[in-house]
């Protein structure tokens, strides 16, 4: 990674951390890593700078650890990485708003265009008071401690994740317009039209509090393109298509795409593991002739239902395949809390019992439900899948496409649905699949466990080819590369004005 400025300050912000603390069954306290992949990406980042990480404090020990503190930075090791902590604590009753109402499940909604518009949602002064009591709450909390931390720092660079964090940018820039602010979305930006179902006040306070950014990065071009036309259509600010910029009041926003890559020698080091060979025994000493893996949080953007539909379509019309393949769904319960996400787990549940009576014997289970979070079992299934099933609604970008075929090793096939954001890179090497066609999913499953040797080899070797090309240095490297040509813009710009 090359050098840029040692005289930027950086401040990582984010709604969850690189870890938490828990109290466990003993009574002693304990420190585990952060989920998600945002950790892993930022890592490289961390470990090369002087960067502050802050972040909201999720359990009742993480609020006990900052109050120990003295409500300071923190120094903590996870994983041979070295972080700098600083957690925020928020009324218990304005978090529960700004996550359970407000950003899970009206903002995750609107982003993945889950909402069933005929129904839902209905906004009414609850969800107005969410808002206002809730989400500008925890923003502001986040916001107000940013602005602490950067005080008396000259040239700040505070990098802001997700859509947890919409108008912090703004409250931000009015106390320190002289700082650089980046943020980063990780799920999908959908079209103006999609975003109509906010009131006004609501809508416009997003898109200015994100407009305060100096750059918002997304994962892929379209993204970027539907965040350029929401401006444009919804807040009537000039924008500039071809150079992906946002020109409103408070200035110029430059609007790009970052695709996040994977750490494969990480996973590679991990599917190399003891933890991972005990996993592979049982693999192996189950598998028929065929197996199909998915792995996914039990979410409803990943599409489980219409999946298990399509193997159901599949194993009707291709009787021959019976008691030949399984189908091993890990699944991660996903945000329980909230009554649309439990309502979807027993719903896939109860599907599954239909397929395995429909289609099973008394020694055969066609599809085999696994709902819990293993990580060396998902990386000992990534190793012997013979066709992996993607068929996500809409997915930011979907890294477990990326995860399972660099380091499968039969050759294995990926479906994936045109609607993720890794399918921009992939497209090539993979059967692409519209989510919404059952008949088209069940085709391609026929399709993956009939494939030619030569053809699933071809497929596999481009797919690593591809995937392995960039690491996420490269992805800070990018976004770096950025900053510093704001930096130098700002720079000449404060040159001639002096001059």
């Amino acid at each position: 990674m090359k050098e840029h400025p040692a005289d930027q300050s950086l401040i990582i912000v984010s709604n969850r951390g690189p870890a938490q603390f828990e109290i466990d069954a003993y009574g002693e306290r304990t420190l585990t890593r952060g989920g998600g992949g945002l950790v892993t990406a930022l890592s490289g980042l961390v470990a090369n700078r002087d960067a502050l990480w802050i972040a909201s404090a999720m359990t009742p020990e993480d609020v006990a650890v900052t109050e120990e503190s003295g409500y300071q930075p923190i120094d903590l090791e996870i994983n041979d990485v070295s972080y700098r902590v600083l957690m925020v604590e928020s009324d218990a009753d304005a978090y529960d708003r700004f996550y359970n109402v407000i950003a899970n499940p009206i903002l995750w909604f609107i982003q993945h265009y889950l909402w069933d518009l005929s129904n839902a949602p209905d906004i009414r002064m609850a969800e107005i008071e969410a808002w206002y009591e809730g989400y500008e709450v925890v923003n502001s909390d986040i916001a107000e401690v940013v602005i602490e931390q950067i005080e008396g720092r000259e040239k700040p660079l505070v990098m802001l994740h997700d859509y947890h964090l919409y108008t912090a940018p703004e409250k931000i820039r009015e106390a320190r317009p002289d700082a650089l602010l980046y943020h980063f979305v990780h799920i999908p930006w959908t079209q103006p039209d999609a975003w109509r179902v906010l009131p006004t006040r609501i809508r416009d306070a997003i898109y200015n509090g994100m407009l305060a950014n100096d750059i918002i990065g997304f994962h892929t071009t379209p993204y970027c393109t539907n965040f350029l036309a929401c401006c444009q259509r919804l807040m009537g600010y000039e924008v500039d298509f071809e150079k992906s910029t946002v020109d409103h009041p408070g200035g110029r926003t430059r609007v790009r795409a970052y695709p996040l890559p994977i750490d494969s020698d990480r996973l590679k080091r991990a599917a190399e593991s003891p933890e991972v060979a005990t996993a592979e025994e049982e693999v192996l000493g189950r598998r028929r002739e065929h197996m199909i893996l998915r792995v996914d949080r039990a979410d409803l953007s990943k599409n489980v239902l219409r999946g298990f539909t399509a193997f159901d379509t599949f194993l009707t019309g291709h009787p021959e395949f019976r008691e030949k393949v399984t189908f091993i769904a890990h699944l991660q319960p996903s945000r329980q809390d909230v009554p649309e996400y439990a309502e979807y787990l027993e719903r896939i549940e109860a599907l599954v019992a239909v397929v395995n009576h429909r289609h099973g014997t008394t020694d055969w289970m066609p599809i085999d439900l696994r709902v819990y979070e293993d990580f060396p079992e998902a990386v000992a299934r990534y190793k012997h899948f013979d066709l992996l099933m993607v068929n996500a609604i809409f997915d930011g970008m979907n890294l477990v496409a990326k995860e399972a075929p660099a380091i499968n090793l039969r050759d294995g096939v990926v479906m994936l649905s045109e609607n993720t954001g890794s399918h921009e890179e992939l497209k090539d090497h993979v059967l692409t699949v519209n989510p919404f066609d059952i008949q088209d999913q069940a085709d391609a499953i026929y399709r993956a466990l009939t494939m030619s040797p030569e053809e699933r080899r071809r497929r596999a070797n481009g797919l690593r080819e591809v995937i392995v090309s960039r690491t996420p240095d490269d992805w800070i490297e990018a976004q770096l590369d950025d900053i510093d040509s704001v930096r130098d813009l700002r720079a000449r710009a404060n040159h001639d004005k002096r001059g």
